[in-house]
């Protein structure tokens, strides 16, 4: 699922930044870039957004800035006379001084005074709490896009559920068409022989054995009641919900194996469809 959470707090002199943002994934995808003074947090980090996100492609940045919003970990000054040094050294060979993004980047990151920066261990406290404050923001956005898809899940719901009473209204008239069928090839190949014969009788009982889907219904309705009081309940909900949506294609499948009829297999298409929709939504469920 979607979502992104910022909060920042002041430690020492300096403001702490954390930004949390995740996009959808199956699993939990966690990168971070703390400052590298700040290294040996990370796994108290790591921690933390996975007691908070248990699904998504999340990244996780930390960024520490002085009063005026100078990175606290750069030598402003040093970085000026550097400037200025290639400045005066490029005059003297009579070059043009103007120095690119690139440049400056390399020479800001090549005076870096890391005294500026508090420690991990004093940084450690507010990281966390800073932390759990943008972990709350991601939550809550992650929240309203789960309304969202309740309501998805519910409309959907309904249809599988409509679905399945379309074929067990089918279902009991599956026999008597096969009934009805048999007794006309049996009259276009010219055979002498009756609906009421033994030999007739038998091969109806046994079509509608083979046919016969009154399991497979009710464990479907079954399955659609379990995912539709999950889909409402509070807590991890898609792997759960993806066990039993795999039941329900197996059972789903059966159903259009068993049924031999036209009808039927053409609401078990649409059936699929729909099951299928469901399942890569879910897939971005917590």
């Amino acid at each position: 699922m979607t979502g992104y959470g910022r909060a920042s707090a002041v430690l020492e002199s300096q403001t702490v930044t954390v930004q949390v943002n995740s996009v959808n994934r199956r699993t939990l995808d966690l990168s971070m870039k703390l400052p590298d003074e700040w290294e040996s947090l990370e796994a108290a980090v790591a921690e933390a957004v996975r007691k908070a996100v248990v699904r998504g492609k999340v990244h996780v940045a930390v960024e520490v800035t002085g009063a005026k919003g100078v990175s606290a970990g750069w030598d402003t000054d040093a970085i000026a006379e550097t400037l200025d040094k290639l400045a005066d050294l490029s005059d003297a060979r009579g070059l043009k001084f103007k120095p690119k993004t690139e440049l400056l980047w390399q020479i800001a990151n090549a005076q870096r005074n890391d005294a500026l920066r508090p420690s991990a261990d004093l940084a450690a406290p507010v990281l966390r709490e800073t932390l759990a404050a943008a972990l709350r923001g991601l939550s809550a956005m992650r929240a309203k896009e789960g309304e969202a898809l309740l309501i998805d899940f519910l409309g959907r719901l309904q249809k599988l559920n409509h679905g399945v009473e379309v074929i067990a209204a089918r279902a009991p008239q599956v026999p008597g068409n096969y009934r009805e069928l048999l007794h006309q090839r049996l009259r276009q190949a010219g055979l002498a022989l009756e609906l009421g014969d033994d030999r007739v009788l038998k091969e109806i009982a046994l079509f509608a054995d083979r046919c016969d889907i009154t399991e497979e219904l009710t464990r479907l309705r079954h399955h659609l009641v379990q995912l539709g009081e999950l889909v409402r309940a509070e807590g991890e909900v898609g792997r759960k919900a993806e066990f039993i949506l795999q039941e329900i294609g197996r059972e789903i499948h059966t159903v259009g194996s068993k049924a031999n009829d036209l009808v039927i297999a053409q609401q078990v298409i649409e059936f699929k469809n729909e099951l299928e929709r469901v399942r890569e939504q879910m897939a971005n469920v917590e």
